[in-house]
């Protein structure tokens, strides 16, 4: 019996050890798992604060027809649309410009209006160009401003700044301006002109 005891000893020991041992390793594990979990945490993004600031739509390289009551209206074609439909006044906004064309009832283009940037306030129905903004009638006449206002309830086109027709018998410059839809029938303040442009410069 004396001479067992030590190996009993030994085999307790080695048990221990082992228990230890195993003990060592989960905590370990553990330790490594919960490192792991920690640094990995989803990222947290930010909602939205001001939904008015964002387009729901982004468009570029747009070209379409706008039609009213089935009846198509506008050929409209830009670069980049984007409309704001949650903003306080509903707008649709042409940042790097627009070419615009509007058909009569016989669907002819009567009118068509280029500009460098352009904005449509969707209820009161108002077209803001800017930059550069060239118009020609059915007659070819040139309209040239930097800014101008459509009214389409109104039917209106107006601007209060400078601008220069330019007409078959000579070119008016004018410091504001007021014309129908079609440009067609016009006014305009403040005018100088006609003045008469030479046939090798027409």
């Amino acid at each position: 019996m004396i001479e067992k005891r030590p190996k009993m000893l030994g085999i307790l020991r080695l048990i221990k050890l082992g228990l230890i041992g195993r003990a060592l390793i989960c905590s370990a594990l553990f330790v490594i798992l919960l490192v792991a979990c920690t640094q990995e945490k989803p990222l947290k993004i930010s909602a939205v604060k001001d939904r008015s600031a964002m387009p729901q739509l982004h468009a570029t390289e747009v070209t379409t027809v706008i039609s009213d009551s089935g009846i198509t209206r506008y050929r409209i074609s830009t670069p980049r649309w984007d409309v704001y439909d949650r903003a306080a006044q509903p707008y649709w906004e042409f940042p790097k410009g627009i070419h615009l064309e509007r058909f009569n009832p016989d669907l002819k283009v009567d009118a068509n209006i280029h500009s460098n940037y352009a904005k449509f306030n969707q209820n009161e129905k108002i077209w803001e160009l800017k930059g550069k903004v060239r118009m020609i009638n059915l007659q070819g006449e040139l309209f040239e401003t930097e800014h101008l206002f459509w009214n389409q309830n109104l039917e209106r086109i107006y601007s209060d700044t400078l601008v220069r027709i330019t007409k078959a018998q000579g070119i008016i410059n004018a410091l504001s301006f007021e014309s129908n839809q079609s440009m067609t029938r016009y006014s305009f303040r403040n005018a100088t002109g006609p003045i008469v442009v030479p046939e090798d410069k027409r």
